[in-house]
């Protein structure tokens, strides 16, 4: 009966908001993404029209991971449900109906 208190704290642990580095061996702490934030990725959308109109395909969503400096690629199909929690380091490419890109955004 008095396990349960604990229970419901437990998952409540890996919620903090504390920064952390992981020592790497020979050199300097690397740091850890922490809520939605990979060090040295800040999606950025300058230049990306070229994509718009060509078909959402693996290859081009490498290409435009690294046209913006994502970490993260999220495809987004019509009628997707997407989750509102901003990422800066977050790319998102919308797909019509025929599975073209229609729009590209950050976060």
């Amino acid at each position: 009966m008095h396990k349960l208190p604990f229970l419901l704290a437990l998952p409540l642990s890996a919620c903090t908001a504390e920064t952390s580095a992981q020592p790497v061996q020979g050199g300097p702490p690397q740091p850890i993404a922490i809520h939605g934030q990979t060090p040295g990725h800040k999606c950025r959308t300058a230049g990306t029209d070229k994509f718009i109109g060509q078909p959402g395909t693996a290859r081009k969503g490498s290409a435009i991971k690294r046209a913006t400096r994502a970490a993260v690629l999220r495809w987004a199909p019509p009628g997707y449900m997407l989750t509102m929690d901003y990422r800066e380091d977050r790319v998102t490419v919308y797909l019509g109906t025929d599975r073209r890109i229609t729009k590209i955004s950050c976060g």
